[in-house]
């Protein structure tokens, strides 16, 4: 049999459709000996409630999205991990949408929730946006929206964060302090606001520490790994190459270690290298990975009971702040050990 919906329930039970409905609810405006004979015919018709017939009724579909640019990256599987969490004590559907990095994707999945297919949004940007008249747009049309990680500072509504700022200062203070004399920093966008906090955080502590000149920036692909790969490779065979790497996306950071063993150069000995990492498994590599790592089941977490909360209680208003939630700095093989503390002027 196809899907059994609460209409064809009523028909075979000589019920009105609010009756049925009420029942398998279990209101206590319907009889035990009714509510048993839907329950039942229900569980023998293998009945499943369709949580988007009931939002055309109820305004409430009890689902929420989350826009990503990527699930390979694995802070943004924790972070799903986290909003999961969330979802199933509240009892949300998620439904997840990737945008590939790409504004189009991203423009067309937004004008899909208008809609209403969804109660609200949890969104980290893709690398690509840097106008955002499709997400004005809808949050225009009042949908709630939360953003988490990659984030809009042009929607006045609650972003989920962490230091980035101070995590690129760190990043390059260590890579000084462990004799770093020209430090490069990789990224995949000029419009992210991560990419700009880290880079300027980055730039901020070479400034402090008097090596303004040691600073140089290198901007990738979000896309092509291959070119990004070559770019990498063509950086470390310069003779002015850089002996610190600080790589803003986590990929990056396996293309160095890749680049370095293909052309002979040793980690940490030629080059020291610094990478924003979730991954468990940098522990495993040779050396293991000296790492940012970012609370990302606590922002996804965060950012799904924020929302959550702003769809459930009409009192509670999404105001325009930052909960900022702090990352880790773990020092591992792929950087010296501090000689002699410097500090900056």
């Amino acid at each position: 049999m196809g899907n059994v919906t609460i209409k064809f329930l009523a028909k075979e039970l000589n019920l009105s459709i609010a009756a049925i409905s009420k029942a398998l609810r279990d209101s206590h405006e319907i009889s035990p000996a009714t509510k048993k004979r839907v329950q039942d015919l229900a569980k023998q018709l293998n009945y499943v409630p369709n949580p988007y017939a009931s939002s055309l009724r109820h305004r409430k579909s009890k689902t929420i999205a989350v826009v990503l640019p990527e699930v390979a990256d694995s802070f943004f599987s924790e972070a799903i991990n986290g909003i999961e969490a969330v979802a199933i004590k509240k009892d949300y559907h998620v439904l997840l949408y990737l945008t590939h990095e790409s504004i189009a994707r991203e423009e067309a999945i937004l004008k899909d929730f208008q809609s209403g297919r969804v109660d609200g949004i949890l969104m980290s940007i893709s690398a690509e946006t840097n106008c955002y008249q499709h997400i004005h747009s809808l949050f225009s049309k009042d949908m709630p929206i939360v953003f988490f990680d990659r984030i809009c500072n042009e929607i006045k509504t609650t972003k989920v964060i962490t230091d980035d700022f101070d995590c690129g200062y760190n990043a390059a203070a260590h890579l000084i302090k462990t004799g770093c004399q020209k430090i490069n920093f990789l990224s995949i966008s000029e419009s992210l606001g991560i990419t700009t906090m880290r880079k300027m955080g980055c730039m901020k502590a070479c400034q402090d520490f008097n090596m303004e000149n040691a600073f140089q920036s290198l901007l990738l692909s979000n896309k092509e790994t291959e070119s990004n790969y070559s770019m990498i490779k063509s950086l470390l065979k310069k003779k002015s190459r850089p002996d610190g790497i600080i790589a803003s996306v986590e990929k990056l950071s396996l293309d160095v270690y890749f680049a370095c063993r293909e052309l002979g150069l040793s980690i940490p000995d030629d080059l020291q290298l610094i990478g924003f990492s979730n991954l468990s498994s940098v522990s495993l590599l040779a050396p293991a990975l000296t790492t940012i790592t970012q609370p990302a089941f606590e922002i996804g977490e965060t950012a799904a009971s924020t929302l959550i909360k702003a769809i459930e209680k009409k009192s509670f208003v999404l105001v325009d702040e930052h909960i900022t939630i702090p990352s880790k700095f773990i020092i591992r093989g792929s950087t010296k050990s501090i000689v002699q503390e410097k500090s900056p002027d």
